[in-house]
């Protein structure tokens, strides 16, 4: 008994490292929502399809490839924001992209 109540504080301990902030991408200025990806690491952006009215896209935008998963790398890409609708951002991409180069590219935000 005194394990499984162990095991679950340790659960319950690490959960919040879990979480990832998410923002509505267009509520924030281009420098805003850079900072907020630079300090936290890692976070999920929402805005409107311009090709589909009514739904919603959303992507996890990353610092730099340090989080990303082991066959993944950063690449820069872009999200519009309230001020800027073509705001430089990084995201995973899978290393199958790099279309045979071998040096993976190390973009940092």
């Amino acid at each position: 008994m005194k394990k499984m109540v162990l095991a679950l504080a340790v659960v319950m301990a690490a959960s919040p490292a879990l979480a990832i902030s998410r923002y509505n991408s267009q509520s924030m200025s281009c420098q805003s929502a850079r900072a907020a990806i630079h300090n936290e690491g890692a976070v999920i952006l929402r805005y409107p399809s311009k090709r589909v009215q009514g739904m919603t896209l959303y992507d996890r935008y990353i610092r730099n490839s340090r989080y990303c998963e082991a066959n993944e790398y950063a690449e820069w890409t872009t999200i519009p924001t309230k001020d800027n609708p073509r705001c430089r951002v990084l995201n995973c991409q899978n290393i199958d992209n790099l279309d045979g180069m071998f040096i993976v590219p190390d973009y940092s935000l």
